[in-house]
Parts: C-alpha cells; sequence; structure tokens
C-alpha cells in the first residue's frame, strides 16, 4: 500500500493544486464578459429607441400644428383633479340636453336606460325615461310582432332606422354615434365643449356649401352641423339658467360619462391602491429598520485557538 502511494505521488496525482486567484476567476466568468461586449450594444439600442421616440412625438406636433382646425384650449373642469369625480347633476342636466337637443340626429346605441341608475336617475325615474319610448318586440306567441313600451334593458332608440336614412335626413352626412364620442375625438370633452360654442360667420375667402356652416374647431372648418345650442333653447328641471355654455358644458359632462362610465370607480381604486401601498411601504420600513438591523450590522471575527 505504501509503494502504491509512492507511486501515485512521483506521478504527482495526489500532488494539491494552487486554487484560482480573483483575476483568473473573473477571466473565467461569462457574466463578466457578456457585459463587456454588449455595454455598447446595449446603449446603442437605448440611443435609437430614444431617438425614435422623439421623432415621433415631433412628427405628431408637426401634424397638430399643420392642421386646418383650431385646437380646443383647456377647460377647468371639476372632475380633471387625481382624484375628483364627475359632477352627477351635470350628468342629468346633460342628459336633458341630449334627449330634447341631440337625440333628434345622433344615436347612443351603446347606452341602455339601466345604466342611468344610481348616476343620475334613480331606479324609479330611470324607468319613467325608459317608458318614454315605444320598442317594435317580438314575435308573440302567434308569431305576430307588437309595440310595447321601454324597460330598462333597453338602450337609446336611434332616430333614423338605419344609415342611408340618416344620411338623406343630413345632406350626405352621417352624424356619429354619441356614445364614446368624447374618447373617440382628440381633445375630448374640451373639444365637444369648443365645437359646440364655436360656430362663427366664415371669413372672408372661405366657400362653404349648401347646407354647410363654419366652425373653426371641426377639420377643415366646415361642418354640416347647424348650431343647436342657443341660450335659453331648453329649460332645466331643477331651475339652472339654460346658458350657452351652461349647456355645452353640461352634454360635455354627460358625454364624459358615457364615454368613462368607470370613471369614478377608476378613482375610487386609486385611492384604494394609494392606502394599501403606503400601509405596505411602512411595514416594509419597520420590519427593515428593527428587524434586519441587527442582522446587516453584526460583525463575524475569527478568534484562533491559543496554542
Amino acid at each position: 500500500m505504501a509503494a502504491t502511494l509512492r507511486r501515485f505521488n512521483g506521478l504527482r496525482l495526489l500532488k494539491s493544486t494552487p486554487a484560482l486567484n480573483l483575476q483568473q476567476a473573473k477571466n473565467l466568468s461569462s457574466a463578466s464578459s457578456w457585459a463587456s461586449n454588449n455595454k455598447k450594444l446595449i446603449g446603442a439600442i437605448g440611443a435609437v429607441t430614444g431617438g425614435v421616440g422623439a421623432l415621433l412625438f415631433a412628427l405628431e406636433q408637426s401634424v397638430e400644428a399643420s392642421g386646418t382646425e383650431v385646437h380646443a384650449p383647456a377647460q377647468p373642469w371639476s372632475h380633471r383633479g387625481l382624484f375628483s369625480s364627475l359632477d352627477h347633476q351635470s350628468i342629468r342636466r346633460g342628459y336633458e340636453v341630449y334627449k330634447q337637443v341631440c337625440s333628434a340626429c345622433h344615436s347612443m346605441q351603446y347606452i341602455a336606460y339601466r345604466n342611468l341608475v344610481g348616476v343620475s336617475h334613480t331606479e324609479e325615474q330611470a324607468k319613467a325615461e325608459a317608458e318614454q319610448i315605444t320598442v317594435r318586440d317580438g314575435p308573440d306567441d302567434t308569431g305576430n310582432y307588437f309595440d310595447r313600451p321601454g324597460k330598462l334593458s333597453d338602450y337609446f332608440p336611434s332616430p333614423y332606422p338605419n344609415e342611408e336614412a340618416a344620411r338623406a335626413a343630413n345632406n350626405g352626412a352621417y352624424p356619429p354615434d354619441l356614445s364614446y364620442i368624447v374618447s373617440a375625438r382628440k381633445g375630448g370633452e374640451d373639444y365637444i365643449f369648443s365645437l359646440l360654442t364655436g360656430y362663427h360667420d366664415a371669413p372672408a375667402g372661405v366657400v362653404l356649401r349648401e347646407g354647410q356652416y363654419f366652425n373653426p374647431y371641426f377639420p377643415g372648418g366646415a361642418i354640416s352641423m347647424a348650431q343647436v345650442l342657443y341660450n335659453e333653447v331648453i329649460e332645466y328641471e331643477d331651475g339652472t339658467p339654460p346658458t350657452q355654455s351652461q349647456l355645452a358644458k353640461d352634454v360635455a359632462t354627460f358625454l364624459k360619462w358615457t364615454s368613462e362610465p368607470e370613471h369614478d370607480e377608476r378613482k375610487q381604486l386609486l385611492i384604494k391602491v394609494i392606502g394599501i401601498l403606503g400601509f405596505l411601504t411602512a411595514i416594509s420600513y419597520y420590519i427593515k429598520r428593527h428587524k434586519w438591523s441587527a442582522l446587516k450590522s453584526r460583525k463575524i471575527v475569527f478568534v484562533p485557538k491559543e496554542k
């Protein structure tokens, strides 16, 4: 056995090899080599991405500046705040404006009377509003269609049976559906308010066709919708003075709600999220400060035994 070990030792099979030093370990590390080789590539990708983003922003601004319409100024809406809700009294008045003025030409095919419950009307009031319309339903047991009063599950009626009838009644122009018009137009409720209050006489050099009107906030300036809001064109149930600006503000708020019915719930959820995150942040700080401070500040000392 001793002779065998001696032979192995002579062949240097049992001889210990020195450990790698720190520099050799770094040279063998794939992570460090990858970082050094790809640092320039990542920087180039970041620069290209930032440049493309800046170019797109500049192009968008240039397109907006080259448009023929006047950009709607920002209005001091009460719901613009981070935690501000919609004005529900204004939503109700805006519904009155839509019902008495806008519904003559524009549909709201995605809004049902049940959506008004708890927002601008009570359940009984919403039922009364629905019963004012007549809905063709059926067939019944005998296979015939019949007319019935509206109910909460019915959607707002369309003023025209089809698109062709709508165009024929409006000189070829098709009145858009207003269910999501605020989200569909750049500027949102600011655009709606400015459009409804921005009618003027056409300036010199602007030629309008028959049935067109000049509105600088509409693309091209020529719009087929006549001015529909005037002072005291309707009367509010709550006695609010029905000035033109008040009518436009209320109907714009109503259309904001129809476009974003979850607006108030979304902001309520934001308050809850901020509260929960604040609580978790405080708990995390407490754990870090009082539980881990002893572990993070401890010292490990090696004391060799005395011979």
